[in-house]
């Protein structure tokens, strides 16, 4: 079936002087083109990891000058500037891919990144937008109302559906689109459905991405579905992909301040262990309030344990039964404060969570799973493992056992990272927020 596309019925090239004028000068029509689906786009997803070797995996071959991505509306507009002539105050163009742009946590997102909230504001960006052919439509939508908010910041946006062309030279992928669970569905099958999207995206982002890439996966289950991306991008550090659990850690310390009577930014050094489910570890151990450990400002060893992990495990399942739908705009901020952590350098003393990749970690986590731990970033988009953390016996045991549930996850998708056949043996349901 022929997709339809939009693309601008011609070009314009600004002088210098009349780049002011620019605002007023939107082109007055477009053309509709059609054309089949590229190769890439409707590929079976194939393993290209064999068992305890890494190799490159086979991608289709790109043409790059019919299979660019559209760029939409006003950011079709070129300009002929010196580069002596370039504002002098803004940086070099950021690239940032969003898959499932037309869904509701994008649809928050969008704007944050637009606006300068999140890369500051003298930095200007590209927004290169993934959808599917459903979707297409509204991702056209989403795109017409990034060029009504007048963003001087935002320089570039261009939608698709081929993840080879969206993510061509991007510096940051943010893959929030997957399936959610439907009724009757078995996380075994979420695992695979959505564990083939990531691997294809893996494998788009081995071929065409920069090689410096920072990559957050939000799309669920999002350790796994790391793990399974960064499988299939061997030529991407592995150090470079992430699942979010930063909205995990957010709530910890929402429900922290509540107890302790304080506001939120007094409570830190928060770390969420373990996988994006309800085997989740909200660490309490560790963390403070005004500088002080929580265990000495909240005596309540009972409630620790019990109330307050509980809350932060199953907060997202009871938001669903509030409200009929998952997190949306908290999400979005939890996607922005996760970008922030790796690009400002984080507070002396404090650390911030994220879902990484375990080799060589000093906490004794079996190596080759994607586990939250403490991180700590210097500001230049890379980050450290935190070593002077306090692990008992009570926060061992719990790692242990959302350990083991990635573990039977990685067993269940082995298909997809190349270690043979997958079986599962998932130990219990432990659905995540947002799956049904």
């Amino acid at each position: 079936m022929a997709l339809t596309e939009l693309s601008p019925s011609y070009t314009t090239r600004f002088p210098s002087s009349q780049l002011a004028l620019v605002s007023t000068r939107l082109y007055s029509h477009r053309r509709l083109a059609l054309r089949p689906p590229s190769r890439a786009r409707n590929a079976k997803v194939l393993c290209s990891i064999a068992p305890n070797e890494v190799k490159a995996p086979v991608t289709p071959q790109v043409n790059q000058t019919e299979n660019k991505t559209d760029c939409f509306g006003v950011f079709c507009l070129t300009y002929d500037l010196k580069a002596d002539e370039e504002t002098k105050s803004w940086k070099k163009l950021i690239k940032i891919a969003v898959s499932g742009a037309a869904g509701m946590i994008s649809n928050h997102l969008l704007f944050k990144l637009a606006s300068g909230e999140v890369f500051g504001p003298d930095q200007p960006i590209s927004l290169k937008l993934l959808g599917s052919e459903r979707s297409l439509q509204a991702l056209e939508g989403v795109a017409m109302e990034l060029e009504d908010s007048l963003y001087p910041l935002l320089r570039e946006v261009s939608i698709g559906i081929d993840p080879y062309e969206v993510f061509q030279d991007v510096e940051w992928a943010l893959l929030i689109g997957a399936k959610p669970r439907g009724p009757g569905m078995e996380r075994a099958d979420l695992l695979d459905i959505n564990g083939q999207i990531f691997a294809e995206q893996g494998k788009a982002l081995n071929a065409v991405a920069s090689r410096s890439v920072k990559v957050i996966i939000v799309g669920n289950p999002c350790n796994t579905n790391a793990l399974i991306c960064l499988k299939n991008a061997p030529d991407i550090p592995a150090k470079n992909f992430h699942a979010l659990t930063r909205l995990d850690e957010n709530r910890a310390k929402c429900q922290l301040a509540l107890k302790a009577g304080v506001f939120y930014d007094k409570v830190s050094n928060m770390t969420i262990w373990g996988n994006h489910s309800t085997t989740q570890v909200p660490d309490f151990l560790n963390a403070r309030i005004n500088g002080i450990p929580v265990t000495e400002v909240i005596k309540d060893t009972d409630w620790l344990e019990k109330e307050f992990t509980e809350k932060v495990q199953k907060r997202g399942g009871v938001l669903i039964q509030k409200w009929g739908r998952s997190s949306a705009a908290s999400t979005a901020v939890s996607i922005v404060d996760a970008i922030k952590s790796l690009i400002t350098l984080t507070p002396k003393g404090d650390w911030f969570s994220s879902g990484v990749y375990t080799n060589g970690n000093p906490y004794g986590i079996v190596e080759d799973i994607v586990f939250s731990m403490p991180c700590r970033s210097d500001g230049n988009g890379d980050y450290e493992l935190v070593k002077d953390v306090i692990i008992d016996d009570f926060l061992c045991e719990r790692i242990k056992k959302t350990e083991a549930e990635l573990l039977a996850e990685k067993r269940c998708v082995a298909h997809l990272t190349g270690e043979g056949n997958a079986y599962c043996d998932l130990p219990g349901d432990t659905m995540l927020p947002g799956e049904m």
